[in-house]
């Protein structure tokens, strides 16, 4: 598996639509990154899900961790590649059942790596963040499928944790 090969397929799949978005952030742009079109597709997502497991296999890692919606499908696939639990991180609080934030098994110092699919500004990706360091996980690495490249290295950069794109989206045009 290769960045190339995943560049590859993103492209036959016709993932990266061009006309006029509004993106989550609330910024206009002339491109949209479907990545709910990728992360159906059973070819892309074990490609995405392999790219991550070969690079965390030596971390360490106690749990893959996914924001709802769109990295669900990824971390799911991430921990069926690698044989690491799973934990799914909610936007918010529900109001009834067990009323978490976090589904999955959380402990006090897990290692806990987190995938997103696309990030903008990683506003949502660093609230996922957050709620895992303030249950008592140590969030050791960050990956998202594409990158923008609008900000979101440079945020997570200031709260100290490494986001690694496994495209950003200027190699999509190259």
């Amino acid at each position: 598996m290769s960045k190339e090969f995943l560049i590859k397929i993103l492209k036959e799949n016709h993932v990266f639509e061009q006309g006029d978005f509004t993106l989550a952030s609330g910024k206009k742009s002339n491109y949209y990154v479907n990545m709910k079109k990728a992360i159906t597709n059973p070819e892309i997502l074990s490609t995405i899900a392999k790219l991550i497991t070969e690079k965390i296999e030596n971390d360490g890692i106690d749990k893959v961790a996914g924001p709802a919606l769109g990295a669900v499908p990824i971390a799911t696939a991430v921990s069926l590649e690698s044989e690491i639990p799973l934990l799914m991180i909610r936007k918010e609080k529900k109001g009834y059942g067990t009323s978490k934030l976090i589904e999955g098994e959380l402990n006090q110092d897990d290692n806990v790596i987190v995938v997103e699919d696309v990030t903008t500004t990683g506003g949502s990706l660093l609230k996922a963040i957050k709620a895992i360091q303030n249950n008592g996980g140590i969030v050791k690495r960050a990956f998202v499928v594409v990158d923008r490249e609008e900000g979101a290295l440079e945020s997570f950069e200031s709260e100290g944790v490494k986001l690694e794109p496994l495209i950003s989206v200027s190699e999509f045009f190259e």
